[in-house]
């Protein structure tokens, strides 16, 4: 059964959310697992976690990804709102994992950052 204090955004694929999601469990904790790419976030959703997590929106952008340079988005004028849409659009460009815990939120890069967030 998943402790919904613990959130992990997870990319099965990539190999710091793999790392991420295998240091929460050898904490004990069986997280939610929110596999973004799957389902997409709302724009609200993701706004609520740049928020949450104190930091830009940009600085939750994945800039290796070739869509980043296909759209444009080094353009410093592009607003929160539009970075929001990109990312909601194409999910790839959500840096990952995100970890969510009763104390706080973060960027897990590199992942035994995850420790400073668990119970």
């Amino acid at each position: 059964m998943a402790d919904a204090a613990v959130v992990i955004w997870h990319n099965p694929r990539c190999g710091s959310s793999r790392k991420a999601l295998e240091l929460i469990r050898q904490a004990g904790i069986e997280p939610e697992i929110v596999e973004y790419l799957k389902t997409p976030p709302a724009p609200a959703t993701l706004r609520a976690l740049v928020a949450r997590m104190g930091i830009a929106t940009r600085e939750l952008l994945r800039s290796k990804e070739a869509v980043h340079a296909e759209l444009g988005l080094d353009d410093p004028a592009l607003d929160e709102e539009a970075l929001v849409a990109a990312m909601v659009a194409h999910p790839i460009l959500i840096n990952r994992p995100v970890v969510q815990t009763p104390r706080g939120a973060a960027l897990c890069r590199p992942p035994e950052k995850v420790l400073e967030l668990l119970p």
